[in-house]
């Protein structure tokens, strides 16, 4: 995997770090991969619903009913993974689904103007919205939990006050172009989203700029020591507020998926998300503190949650064992993340100067 080296010394020595530490030469250096417990843990959790679900688990239907679900986490997981590796967090991804799905719904459906229209609101909204929560993070130095909390709610009380307002009612119904059902909202096979494909998308695309293109050093960077990073150069206010935005984008993308496929909304959607992405991504090997992480172990944390959140359902166990198990795995992940992360500093490379 290339190592970036533009950006000074000081600001990108502990990302140079992982990165290197990331390259599969050895056993060793694939213990100290961030995604390495992330893999133990989808390998781990598979085989153990593979032998307690039976066939039904390993059909086709077991296989499109967690990876539907891992699709819209993962849309929304890729890039609040993102804004944890640059030390900050995004709560406000449950509401933004909400806002953007009943904005696809009124517009398009209540007020009847195309469906492109619809969509094309509802991603401007995200984008405005991810703007704010980064210029708030930014310019006020609140921390991020706090700045993006007070958006969730928020955004839940406007999007139920506007929507009561304008249709009197809190759920709206819509009937999109054929284009539009086929493209976000459609079922291949009759069982698997297309939503898979937008997923396999976002993790393309992102993965490849994190990981090769310069400016995704920056992340990196930015979560690893964000006084060294700004004295070498590096936007980090630009930075945060860009990762913000694709943050509420990835919520807006799920939200007019949901709208379509379901051909409505409701403004209760969405907010399963708000943990549920911060689980994925933590399982997935990215650090609470940041500086630490990759897309491909977002990924795998978050097969891992759709696996533990479905398959429990082919066992015939109660579902309520479920949460029980994704709270071991969290804590368990926490553990390992810890573990692979020591490995990694301790891997030889110098230590980066005070």
């Amino acid at each position: 995997m290339a190592v970036n080296t533009t950006h000074g010394p000081s600001g990108v020595s502990a990302n140079r770090k992982t990165r290197t530490a990331s390259s599969p030469t050895s056993l060793g250096s694939l213990l100290r991969r961030p995604e390495t417990g992330a893999l133990i843990g989808t390998v781990a959790v598979f085989v153990f619903f593979a032998i307690f679900g039976g066939g039904q688990f390993l059909s086709s239907g077991g296989a499109a009913s967690w990876l539907n679900v891992a699709a819209e986490l993962g849309i929304v997981a890729i890039p609040v993974g993102l804004l944890m590796i640059a030390g900050e967090l995004d709560l406000s991804v449950g509401s933004v689904i909400a806002t953007s799905s009943m904005t696809t719904a009124i517009v398009s459906g209540y007020w009847g103007l195309p469906t492109a229209v619809g969509i094309i609101a509802a991603l401007i909204v995200g984008g405005v919205i991810g703007f704010v929560n980064g210029l708030l993070v930014t310019r006020t130095n609140v921390p991020s939990f706090v700045v993006t909390l007070a958006t969730n709610f928020g955004l839940a009380g406007t999007t139920l006050g506007f929507s009561r307002v304008i249709t009197g009612t809190t759920s709206v119904s819509l009937a999109p172009e054929d284009w539009a059902k086929s493209i976000f909202g459609t079922l291949i096979a009759g069982q698997f989203e297309v939503a898979i494909f937008w997923w396999i998308a976002v993790i393309l695309g992102v993965g490849w700029f994190l990981h090769f293109a310069p400016r995704g050093n920056w992340i990196l960077a930015v979560g690893g020591d964000t006084i060294s990073a700004r004295s070498t150069g590096i936007p980090v206010e630009k930075v945060k507020i860009g990762l913000y935005m694709s943050s509420a984008l990835g919520a807006s993308l799920v939200g007019v998926i949901q709208t379509i496929l379901y051909n409505g909304a409701q403004v209760a959607n969405g907010q399963a998300f708000v943990f549920n992405s911060i689980i994925a991504v933590v399982v997935g090997g990215v650090l609470l503190t940041g500086g630490y992480g990759s897309v491909v172990g977002v990924l795998l944390g978050t097969l891992t949650f759709a696996i533990v959140s479905q398959g429990i359902y082919y066992t015939g166990w109660n579902s309520d064992w479920a949460a029980l198990i994704l709270g071991i795995l969290l804590l368990v992940a926490v553990l390992m993340n810890n573990t692979f992360r020591k490995m990694a500093l301790s891997s030889g490379t110098p230590k980066k100067k005070a």
